[in-house]
């Protein structure tokens, strides 16, 4: 498999709000290091990147406008032509220009990294393809918290976001590693 040159990275909720204990157990400490190698290779490509910021409606939200929780972690500052689609639902594409900048761009295929897996990378993705968008999640570059069932059991961090990834995979997009995901770059962005 290979990507197009105008494959779009979308990067969801990289922020400081989930540094917060709150959230409990995360799977995948790697998830920001990779993502650091897939932004480092779409920028040197000069392919498009584009990052979501979850604005917390609520005033207990971690990641209320103005608090540190909002702001993108460390390493994640959007650079100058890399939009930001600020949101305040699960989905990248909801209140936001996202479709209709994927749409004016050209762009067909979008790779997703992000937080977490269940919420925010899932919604982006299934929307993303039921838009039509070509879909791909990286795997080992989202991460997920350990959540409670609906009888009061808890599931680990690494259970939901398997559960959340093989709910994706094949029926909403393609599930990938990052090194898959590097290979799949046009040839000069790997070098």
């Amino acid at each position: 498999m290979k990507l197009p040159p105008s494959t779009a990275l979308l990067v969801i909720d990289v922020q400081e709000g989930f540094n917060d204990p709150r959230w409990g157990e995360r799977n995948n400490p790697h998830a920001e290091e990779n993502i650091t190698r897939l932004l480092a290779a779409w920028r040197a490509q000069n392919m498009p990147v584009m990052h979501a910021q979850h604005d917390s409606p609520g005033a207990d939200g971690a990641f209320r406008p103005g608090t540190p929780g909002n702001r993108p972690k460390p390493g994640f500052m959007p650079l100058v032509g890399e939009s930001v689609h600020r949101k305040t639902v699960n989905s990248m594409f909801i209140g936001t220009g996202l479709e209709e900048e994927l749409r004016s761009r050209g762009v067909q295929t979008v790779v997703i990294v992000g937080l977490t897996t269940n919420h925010c990378v899932s919604t982006t993705a299934r929307m993303a393809g039921n838009l039509g968008f070509k879909t791909h999640v990286v795997s080992d570059a989202c991460a997920a918290f350990a959540r409670p069932t609906l009888d009061g059991l808890m599931r680990s961090a690494d259970e939901v976001h398997a559960a959340a990834l093989s709910d994706l995979q094949d029926e909403f997009a393609t599930v990938l590693d990052t090194a898959a995901a590097l290979a799949a770059l046009p040839a000069r962005a790997t070098a």
